[in-house]
């Protein structure tokens, strides 16, 4: 299935690479750990299941970390309208509408696909944004449906949870002799807390690299869908600054899912966050918008072309 989403090539792409990249990573990770733990059924069947689970119960799982509920059309019939309008526009299955009942502006979107996607926005984005802002926002995050991505990040992700699982898991567990703590133990100890770091920075670094290039092409896209790419400036301006005001302490649950934010949680004094941040600057993401408006020839005015 197509949408009318403009589609990217690049993004395309650097999903393929990520993908290939991380795949690699990971037969070399499993294999490391079947030859050091030495029970490939218990690392087969560890790694497959949580896989698994990741990529059908995503949508769930973030949903219920972020306190995110479906709503319906009596409950919220202004967001169910734009949505509905937005589906018909790009041509694609309309996602599942939730909403999170937290005063942090923001949105995102999850789900393995097209047909099983859910799009949720905070009841303190909502409060902020005008009609024409909250169009642009929720195309930007339908686009992440379309193209695929919300699903490639999803699996992408799951390699560095797996890592950190797999650490935690032989730190408190009785799998290195049954308690005993001989030499033999400690050096694969060492080896498997070593492998699993390495892993984890590697996957960070590739899932970081893809996201803010992902973020860049949902933003075109969703400007090229409405035509008004000045509302998703404005939104994108107006939302950050939001966000910005908020002190870090009362963002650091969310920023666990910043991948997946229309916007990062980052505080006032972000810091080295910014460096490997899941998404591009402001700067960057105004400055493209800018130059798609001036090729659209969009009206300086809210609401123009």
């Amino acid at each position: 299935m197509r949408s009318r989403f403009r589609s990217d090539r690049g993004l395309t792409a650097r999903m393929g690479i990520t993908l290939f990249l991380l795949g690699l990573l990971y037969v070399v990770f499993v294999g490391a750990l079947i030859v050091l733990l030495k029970s490939w059924v218990l690392v087969v069947v560890v790694a497959a299941g949580l896989l698994g689970a990741q990529y059908w119960f995503s949508d769930r799982l973030a949903l219920f970390a972020m306190r995110g509920r479906v709503v319906e059309r009596e409950e919220y019939p202004e967001l169910h309208g734009v949505i509905d309008r937005l589906s018909a526009l790009a041509d694609m299955p309309k996602p599942v509408v939730a909403v999170s009942d937290l005063d942090m502006p923001n949105a995102f979107a999850t789900g393995r696909n097209p047909d099983h996607a859910v799009v949720c926005v905070t009841t303190g984005l909502l409060r902020r944004l005008e009609p024409q802002e909250l169009e642009g926002v929720l195309a930007h995050e339908m686009s992440h449906v379309a193209h695929k991505d919300v699903a490639v990040i999803t699996v992408a992700s799951f390699l560095g949870v797996i890592a950190g699982l797999i650490v935690r898991f032989a730190f408190y567990s009785q799998l290195f002799g049954g308690g005993r703590r001989d030499q033999n133990t400690a050096v694969i100890f060492a080896a498997v807390m070593g492998v699993s770091a390495a892993v984890y920075a590697i996957s960070f670094l590739l899932i970081r690299a893809l996201s803010r290039y992902r973020e860049l092409a949902a933003d075109r896209a969703a400007a090229l869908l409405t035509g008004r790419p000045s509302a998703l400036a404005s939104a994108l301006t107006k939302v950050s600054g939001d966000i910005a005001r908020i002190p870090t302490k009362d963002l650091r649950t969310a920023q666990a899912f910043n991948a997946f934010y229309f916007t990062p949680a980052l505080g006032r004094e972000p810091g080295f966050a910014r460096l490997f941040s899941t998404h591009p600057s402001l700067e960057q993401r105004l400055d493209q918008l800018g130059r798609i408006s001036a090729e659209l020839g969009e009206a300086a005015a809210p609401g123009g072309a």
